[in-house]
């Protein structure tokens, strides 16, 4: 049971485990969106176990999850045709010395899903992945300077990108220098920046989509200007794979990079990622290929049998039981009911959500319609309190239309205590202590 009373919501079990993480793991998490200064004081609840769209925490609160697992959980926990496809391979090893069947079946599997990509390589976490093509793309074009869009906001743990990041501390500035960006949306900024970088930049590296569509013809013209410039395209596919199309925005935009990469979820929560792209440039990291080799990808986990298992059979899953478009039409049904929950208690303007219906984010706004992290905690700490744990508002399959309309409510309530907030031009006295914080932040 919830209360909505956020003080007598109380997370003692949380609270000590929260102790226990900090005590022995840097950041008392993983990840660092996963952190507890991403919750409000006191209310970080510590996952005890999962079921289809719901969470419990160690305090034995159930929650309505959304943004699961970093969006890769988009099937919901344990997901039956996913947890019985890796138990099936549970008796027959893990990991051996030399290639495994399912390692081919995966690839064959991946490649049918991803027509646009001749070929594939798994590892286990985006980072490898985009970090390989970054490396493959300076080995064929023999160029130093990566590009990436200015506009998304991560793209891999590794000193390329990192160091553009205000928690650049330990990254080198000349590594740092060779990162440049480009504006999303921006044909001749982007033009101008290869002009000014001529014969230096080795590739572009962008989501091809994220809170908004592309403009018209946007990608089509990347696919040109990379073309006449002589670098490669690379697409971060670890959000837009699958959300968008079983075979990504390339699939669904018809735009070809030369390089993608796949993560998040193409596992269901498993470890499992992907790079994928053109036979001429991949073949540089295997055995077929003349001149310098490449060290493209090379992982002690990479095959593991029980995440590639899990892969197909997420593969599998979304072919058949048409995921995509259900995503699409409860991210629908969600951003409808909140944004007429949140106009009619007067904050149309300051709860927003924002993006494609299946990856859907919301923005809290002050007075001003500034961004605000004291506002931002308000919210999430209401939430909270009524069983809503909700980063963000990306849908899982697993959630039906009770959830939906559950949340719905939930949020009215919020909305009525953040219109209360703005008459009082202050949220203080709503937050209960301190205000959540960016991940990206030079201090702690």
């Amino acid at each position: 049971m919830h209360t909505q009373d956020t003080e007598g919501f109380l997370l003692p079990r949380s609270r000590q485990a929260n102790e226990r993480l900090h005590a022995l793991i840097p950041g008392g998490a993983h990840t660092y969106a996963k952190g507890d200064d991403q919750y409000p004081e006191n209310l970080a609840p510590v996952i005890s176990h999962g079921r289809g769209a719901h969470v419990w925490d160690v305090d034995g609160n159930r929650y309505i999850e959304y943004g699961s697992g970093l969006r890769s959980v988009s099937l919901g926990h344990a997901h039956p045709r996913v947890t019985e496809a890796v138990r099936r391979e549970l008796d027959r090893g893990s990991n051996f010395v030399r290639p495994s069947i399912v390692e081919v079946e995966a690839a064959e599997r991946f490649l049918a899903t991803v027509p646009t990509a001749d070929m594939v390589k798994f590892a286990k976490n985006g980072s490898d992945a985009t970090t390989a093509a970054v490396r493959l793309a300076r080995a064929v074009t023999g160029r130093p300077r990566v590009a990436l869009c200015a506009d998304h906001p991560f793209f891999s743990v590794d000193d390329w990108f990192i160091g553009t990041t205000p928690m650049s501390a330990g990254i080198p500035a000349a590594t740092t220098e060779l990162t440049v960006s480009f504006p999303y949306g921006d044909l001749a900024a982007t033009e101008e920046l290869l002009t000014r970088y001529q014969d230096e930049i080795a590739c572009l590296i962008l989501e091809p989509a994220t809170h908004s569509e592309p403009p018209p013809g946007y990608l089509a013209g990347l696919r040109d200007l990379a073309d006449r410039h002589g670098c490669v395209l690379v697409f971060d596919e670890m959000i837009t794979g699958f959300r968008w199309s079983e075979a990504g925005a390339q699939g669904l935009y018809g735009v070809v990079p030369d390089l993608s990469t796949f993560g998040k979820a193409l596992g269901n929560g498993f470890a499992v990622s992907a790079l994928a792209g053109r036979r001429d440039l991949m073949e540089r990291g295997g055995l077929r290929a003349s001149g310098d080799r490449v060290f493209l990808l090379s992982t002690t986990h990479g095959a593991e049998t029980h995440s590639l298992a899990a892969a197909m059979a997420v593969q599998t899953v979304y072919a058949e039981e048409g995921v995509t478009a259900r995503l699409h039409a409860l991210g629908e049904r969600l951003a409808a009911g909140v944004r007429a929950a949140a106009a009619a208690a007067g904050v149309g303007e300051h709860v927003v959500v924002r993006g494609r219906a299946s990856n859907l984010v919301f923005a809290t706004l002050d007075e001003n319609l500034r961004p605000s992290q004291p506002y931002r905690t308000l919210f999430l700490r209401r939430l909270l309190a009524d069983g809503v744990l909700a980063p963000s508002f990306v849908v899982s399959s697993a959630l039906d239309d009770a959830d939906i309309d559950r949340t719905v409510d939930v949020v009215a309530e919020a909305c009525a205590v953040y219109r209360k907030a703005l008459d009082a031009a202050d949220p203080t006295p709503w937050l209960e202590g301190r205000a959540v914080k960016p991940v990206f932040r030079r201090l702690v």
